[in-house]
């Protein structure tokens, strides 16, 4: 269970292993896929083609040789249909070329004689060619053509075999297909039918090829994607092969990997089953080796937590053996989205669209498209985003604008009237804004509404006044608490690492420092909302909290309790001397351990070869460093309780707005439809349905949606994450076939 919350334990293993059955153990361990090879041999290819030489015997590699002798063989039964094809376009273009060719001559009959060039050429090149034929020969020539597709057919009709010899020149220079025709009418004619039938011929034999084409590329196309997943295992096989090396009697193969203690077994099974396979008459040998490098960071998913990983890596990898904040941000991420997005409507909406995507996701994987693979991998987040949307839209009690009455208003408007209240039937008509007074017996029964906001205040017209203040202060109580959250996952850090110096010289006074504060800040909101007190006179909590770090007290409606000054005062001491604790105690610790450590001592056979007795080497540590790095970190934490702390305030302000933009376009769409009477009211009222739907996905669910995503990503990685995360690590990238495969 420990390595759901942090990465996995890993371990640097020694492989040994026979030359003939590597090929087989690396197969089997890549459909393990959890096993990293350590490069053991940069910068060179040479066993790869040592061990060619072995492998060249094994069944496996000469069922695959000959499977690629036959893709040599469609590949060369392609090529000579593709350049049959070719051929036979080629004369079919010639004979279309030759038919509108004779065409031409029937229509320019009365020119005809013996001195003439005809030819096509394409219609781009044309105007430049009968340019240059009038600047040569100054007219005295016939100029004939016409343009059937894309290509002009010309004849040109001269005196004199030097200037038609010219004119050939000239067509060469051109790049025109010039035929030979009769002068003949009947010799034309016979030309003609024969040039058709040929057409004709031509036409069923292009067919016939493409036909036959098409079903030669069917039947590869079936093979095409186990052809290439197995060319891109051999050549990760292969690249693996590169990264290992081998004893001096070219038998043994010797590779180092980085795997899971937990999946030991599972790799040492893995390689046994391949030796087996190749017929080796020795085990592979699995020899766990201590190593001080660090570890890549592993942290196992499944399908439902692999998206909110995603963007845990997406800020940075984690330490080797850092705690994961994966596992809480896949409660906290989509609540903090849904505080900004709270609807129910909304959220139903988002929840059965990431059910779609769920229950269809083998469909939608095979679109390829990049944006419908993004949403497919994080199909559960929507789905989690859309829950919890509907939670919170029940707490405001809001669904597409509109309230739910569901357990009765806590209050009442009949106690207001005559004779209990100061209410009557003139009071009504002559009052644009009535007011109701809580301490009028009967108004309010004294209990709240059982779940979320009371539903009176969706007529209130007071209601944003009231969302406001409610919506701020709770933004500001589950930010404080999601920081010192992230404060106390520190800890878990520090103790894990048996780090307790930092427990005491860095948690410590960070706790402090925040609740003496913005803890304090938290029970004023509490406090305030508990205790019975009249509007008109309640302080501004922002005015206690400013009085408060000013040493103001004399202002009047700055008292919230009795002991209220001497409490607010020795909170604000506390935390201003968390500021030297955190800024010098750190830095003159590590400073007197390496004072302690002055002087080294060198080995006495050191001290032999250079002649000496002692040699002594002196750690110059500069006070000066030491205290820039802590009191960035102490400034960087101080300032950002404040600035973080604010910052969480956008889920006051999105909230608001998406709640504002959900209001009006129910009042000035929907609305207006529903309110009309007339005989096209229905009509009106389907166009009108329909603009607000498309409005609502476009606007509320698309735009709102993505903004309060990307504002709860910052929350994660900035305000939440700092605390504790570093997200300085490397990943972990075993040699996996499964990946290779969902990555085609």
């Amino acid at each position: 269970m420990d390595s759901f919350f942090r990465s996995e334990e890993m371990c640097l293993v020694q492989l040994f292993f026979q030359t003939e059955s590597a090929h087989n153990c690396i197969n089997e361990l890549g459909h393990l896929g959890l096993v990293q090879f350590k490069d053991l041999n940069p910068g060179t290819v040479a066993f790869q083609r040592r061990f060619v030489k072995e492998v060249k015997k094994c069944e496996e590699m000469e069922r695959i040789l000959r499977k690629y002798s036959r893709f040599d063989k469609l590949e060369q039964e392609l090529k000579e249909i593709n350049s049959n094809r070719d051929t036979l376009r080629q004369n079919f273009t010639q004979l279309m070329e030759i038919n509108h060719l004779l065409k031409v001559f029937d229509a320019f009959l009365f020119y005809l004689h013996d001195r003439f060039v005809a030819g096509v050429i394409k219609h781009e090149r044309f105007p430049a060619f009968e340019k240059i034929l009038w600047r040569l020969f100054h007219g005295n020539f016939v100029l004939r053509h016409e343009d059937p597709v894309k290509k002009d057919v010309f004849v040109v009709f001269v005196q004199g075999d030097q200037i038609r010899g010219k004119i050939r020149k000239l067509c060469d220079g051109f790049h025109a297909s010039m035929y030979p025709c009769p002068n003949n009418a009947y010799a034309r004619k016979e030309m003609r039918t024969n040039v058709n039938t040929r057409i004709e011929d031509l036409r069923l034999v292009l067919k016939r090829t493409e036909e036959f084409r098409e079903t030669t590329l069917t039947a590869a196309a079936a093979n095409l994607q186990e052809w290439a997943s197995k060319v891109k295992k051999m050549k990760a096989i292969y690249y693996t092969l590169n990264l290992c090396n081998i004893d001096i009697t070219q038998k043994l193969i010797v590779a180092e990997i980085w795997c899971p203690v937990s999946d030991l077994n599972s790799v040492h099974t893995a390689l046994i089953h391949g030796s087996e396979q190749s017929g080796s008459s020795l085990s592979p040998v699995v020899n766990r080796i201590q190593t001080q490098q660090t570890p890549p960071t592993f942290n196992r998913v499944n399908s439902f937590t692999s998206g909110f990983q995603s963007i845990i890596d997406a800020y940075g990898v984690g330490n080797y053996q850092e705690i994961n904040p994966a596992p809480y941000t896949m409660v906290t991420f989509p609540f903090l989205f849904a505080v900004m997005f709270g609807d129910c409507g909304h959220g139903l909406v988002m929840t059965l669209l990431a059910l779609w995507l769920i229950l269809h996701q083998e469909h939608f994987r095979k679109l390829k498209n990049e944006l419908i693979d993004m949403l497919v991998d994080g199909r559960y987040i929507i789905f989690l985003m859309g829950l919890f949307s509907i939670y919170t839209g029940l707490i405001y009690n809001d669904c597409f604008s509109k309230s739910f009455n569901v357990f009765g208003s806590s209050w009442s408007v009949r106690p207001m009237f005559h004779p209990h209240g100061p209410w009557t039937n003139d009071t009504l008509h002559d009052s644009g804004h009535l007011h109701l007074d809580p301490l009028v017996s009967g108004v309010y029964s004294g209990n709240p509404y059982p779940f979320g906001v009371d539903p009176i205040w969706n007529i209130a017209s007071n209601k944003l006044s009231f969302l406001n203040s409610y919506k701020m202060k709770m933004s500001v109580i589950m930010g404080v608490a999601h920081m010192l959250f992230g404060v106390t996952l520190s800890l878990v850090n520090y103790i894990f690492f048996r780090n307790l110096k930092d427990v005491a010289l860095q948690f410590i006074p960070e706790v402090i420092f925040m609740l003496s504060l913005f803890g304090y800040l938290i029970f004023l909101i509490l406090y305030k909302w508990c205790v019975v007190m009249k509007s008109e006179s309640a302080p501004s909590i922002l005015l206690l909290f400013i009085n408060m770090m000013l040493f103001d007290y004399s202002s009047e409606g700055t008292v919230l309790y009795r002991t209220q000054k001497p409490v607010q005062i020795f909170l604000v001491v506390v935390a201003v001397l968390m500021v030297p604790w955190l800024l010098f105690a750190k830095p003159l610790l590590l400073y007197r351990k390496h004072k302690q450590l002055k002087f080294l001592s060198l080995p006495f056979c050191l001290s032999l070869f250079f002649g000496v007795k002692k040699a002594f080497v002196s750690l110059q540590v500069s006070m000066a460093d030491i205290f820039v790095y802590q009191g960035i970190h102490t400034i960087e934490y101080c300032l950002g309780c404040i600035s973080n702390t604010a910052s969480y305030l956008r889920l006051w302000a999105l909230s608001l707005a998406h709640a504002e933009l959900s209001e009006v376009l129910w009042k000035m769409v929907l609305q207006v439809a529903l309110r009309v009477t007339s005989g096209m009211g229905s009509v009106l009222l389907a166009v009108t349905f329909a603009a607000f739907a498309v409005l609502t996905v476009t606007i509320l669910l698309v735009m709102e949606g993505l903004s309060a995503f990307l504002h709860a990503l910052r929350l994660h990685w900035v305000e939440f994450q700092n605390k504790f995360y570093k997200g300085s690590g490397y990943k972990f990238t075993p040699l996996s076939f499964n990946r290779m495969r969902d990555m085609q």
